[in-house]
């Protein structure tokens, strides 16, 4: 009976583990040719998880290629034609979105964000999430991705919240 008391709570700890590192974005993102876009890739960081490699592909046309990897040994970009027009935030933890520069329209497709992540007892654990990217001419119809956040004043009088998009920020005083 002991036996079995352990399997379950060895069971729920792993499932438990495994919900936390779940991947956050978007299904579709609209571009504008030669503009710039971040297709959001984010995880909540778990303890006794880090993250292993990273990397993105691009699949169109029926064909997939790699087209950013992030490893031990550092950053890759592998077709050429990346090269200089995409990155990932570094030193940020949880974020793993791609910005790409300069889009052309031969960017449009499926782009899929992996991490894999290495456990303290060595296991390996991967998830992935796909985003759809539509390059277009003229203005973008994307919504605009927003982060919020909320600051105090060192003295603590003053509270406010704070608005950044990819191309403005705002505070407001509450």
């Amino acid at each position: 009976m002991r036996e079995v008391g352990r399997t379950v709570v060895f069971v729920m700890t792993f499932i438990s583990c495994n919900a936390l590192l779940d991947l956050s974005g978007v299904h579709q993102i609209r571009g504008t040719w030669m503009g710039s876009t971040t297709i959001p890739c984010t995880y909540v960081p778990s303890e006794g998880f880090t993250q292993h490699t990273l990397s993105w592909s691009l699949e169109r046309d029926s064909s997939v290629s790699t087209i950013f990897r992030r490893d031990d040994s550092g950053d890759h970009i592998l077709p050429a034609k990346f090269r200089g027009r995409v990155s990932v935030p570094k030193n940020s933890p949880g974020d793993a979105s791609l910005l790409i520069e300069n889009l052309e329209m031969p960017d449009s497709g499926h782009y899929t964000c992996q991490v894999v992540w290495r456990s303290t007892d060595n296991s390996l654990i991967t998830r992935e999430m796909t985003t759809t990217v539509k390059v277009v001419k003229g203005k973008s119809s994307s919504k605009a991705l927003l982060l919020c956040s909320q600051v105090t004043s060192k003295e603590g009088r003053g509270t406010s919240i704070g608005v950044n998009s990819l191309s403005h920020h705002t505070v407001w005083p509450i």
